[in-house]
């Protein structure tokens, strides 16, 4: 892993934007809560960040996943590129890396495209009241 270059690093990012989702984490309770609120940077359509050169410089809380890092997101779907490879799992059957295609993890199910809304859509709603959770698809 940390003999990959930062392409194929990056190349391992399934796609799902699920990490660029909103969440929030409860001091009390220690529980994270995660919303189906998306950066504002996120292209609803495409999961792709509109300026992922500039993501962390225009959206501060935008976390840069790493080789040296990605431990430390213990939130990641359990499906995560990033995560099973830095676990030495292999990538599941409908990434793209295995199917050549990007739109494999939409048919399966696995992103979330179509069940998130930007942050700048919300009109006024608090986040807060968007926490959601999702099940993941059985195999």
């Amino acid at each position: 892993m940390e003999q990959m270059s930062s392409e194929q690093w990056e190349s391992l990012c399934d796609g799902c934007a699920k990490c660029c989702r909103m969440q929030f984490v409860d001091e009390e309770e220690g529980l994270l809560m995660q919303t189906d609120v998306v950066c504002y940077l996120l292209d609803e359509e495409s999961l792709q960040c509109t300026d992922y050169a500039n993501r962390t410089k225009l959206v501060p809380d935008c976390m840069q996943i790493t080789p040296t890092n990605i431990h430390d997101y213990y939130w990641l779907p359990d499906t995560c590129g990033y995560r099973r490879v830095a676990a030495g799992q292999d990538l599941p059957k409908w990434h793209h890396l295995k199917t050549g295609s990007r739109e494999s993890i939409h048919k399966a199910g696995y992103s979330a495209k179509g069940k998130v809304i930007p942050e700048n859509l919300l009109g006024g709603e608090d986040i807060e009241d968007r926490i959601i959770s999702w099940l993941p698809i059985e195999d």
